[in-house]
């Protein structure tokens, strides 16, 4: 199912455990560009004509799927699901993960090879605390405005 405009800018944002979501309000509310946030349950957003949230089931992957079935060539996803990145980027969105990285067609093989390996690390060291990722950081919190600026500029271009 396409979007309302398929070539308007839009950010779909992948909502249960985004830690970014208030500088997502920030940057898009200033760029006048609508935000859909996907969770599998109720999240209070500000109450805004352009922020808009949707709830689906619990079901496995759920809001991977409403995202993915949406995402095009006009749209900036924020997510930091892997594989719901590779699914975005093969629709044509532009797609980052909530530190402001952006995943890319030539990024995207690595960071699924890489998280099958911590996968397979995590399932072998029952017991044992291998660690995770690294605490998200103000300079994380600061490359991601900056992204998703730079994504919205890019897409205003096309």
């Amino acid at each position: 199912m396409a979007p309302e405009n398929p070539t308007a800018p839009n950010i779909l944002v992948d909502a249960d455990a985004c830690p970014v979501k208030d500088e997502i309000y920030k940057v898009a509310l200033r760029k006048s560009v609508p935000v859909t946030l996907v969770s599998n349950s109720f999240l209070r957003i500000p109450p805004h004509p352009l922020l808009k949230l949707i709830t689906v089931s619990d079901g496995f992957d759920a809001a991977d799927d409403w995202i993915a079935e949406r995402a095009g060539p006009s749209s900036v996803v924020i997510t930091a699901d892997i594989l719901l990145a590779e699914r975005t980027l093969k629709a044509g969105a532009i797609t980052l993960g909530p530190n402001g990285k952006p995943f890319t067609e030539n990024s995207i093989g690595s960071a699924i090879a890489t998280r099958a390996i911590m996968a397979d690390l995590r399932a072998g060291a029952v017991g044992q605390n291998i660690g995770g990722p690294a605490p998200f950081s103000k300079a994380d919190r600061s490359r991601f405005l900056s992204a998703l600026d730079q994504a919205l500029v890019k897409l205003e271009r096309r």
